[in-house]
Formats: C-alpha cells, sequence, structure tokens
C-alpha cells in the first residue's frame, strides 16, 4: 500500500478522498443510493436524524463531485430520483470493506 507523505498530508490522497466522502452522512446516503433508495423522501425516512436541509445539502455535495447525478422528471409534480454516477458506483468496494469490517468486529 503506498504510504502519504506524514509531512504533507493535504497532498495526501487519503485526505482527498474524505474531503469527498468524509462526514456522517455522505457514505450512508451513497450506500442507500445504491440499494434503490433514490427519493429525497425515502432517504429522509431511511436516515431519520438528518435534517431536510443537511440532506439536501450532502445531496447537492455529492452532485458536485460527481458521485450522484439528479434525474428530474417533467410530471406534475415533478419527480426526482438521484443515482450513482460511474465515480460513485466506483465506491462499491470501499462500502462492501466497510460492510465486512464492522460485520466481523462491530456487530
Amino acid at each position: 500500500m503506498e504510504r502519504c507523505e506524514m509531512r504533507n498530508v493535504e497532498n495526501c490522497p487519503v485526505t482527498a478522498t474524505l474531503g469527498v466522502i468524509g462526514g456522517k452522512w455522505k457514505m450512508l446516503i451513497i450506500y442507500m443510493i445504491s440499494n434503490d433508495i433514490n427519493r429525497f423522501g425515502k432517504l429522509s425516512m431511511m436516515l431519520k436524524d438528518i435534517s431536510k436541509q443537511m440532506l439536501t445539502t450532502q445531496l447537492r455535495e455529492l452532485e458536485q463531485d460527481g458521485l450522484i447525478e439528479r434525474v428530474i422528471y417533467p410530471e406534475i409534480p415533478p419527480r426526482v430520483e438521484y443515482f450513482l454516477t460511474p465515480k460513485g458506483k466506483a465506491l462499491a468496494p470501499v462500502m462492501a470493506a466497510l460492510k465486512d469490517w464492522g460485520n466481523e468486529f462491530l456487530l
């Protein structure tokens, strides 16, 4: 495994990755969307402790970082769904490893 230069963690790929997917909610949101929970209301119900404002912010950041895409269907009322982009789907092995680690050491 390649190591980060500890004197310059700002240029470390781990630091950069955590800047995109770090925090309390982003990986959970990505996990939910990867399991076809891709509408705002359903995400909000599943993630009970997140405020609607925080969910909106996190979804926008994930979209800006190219991990999810937002699709608006031209219906009345408009239906909005979120999907993983190829960049977001590339996190599947990371999520699987986190799930395996949690099953082994926490549950």
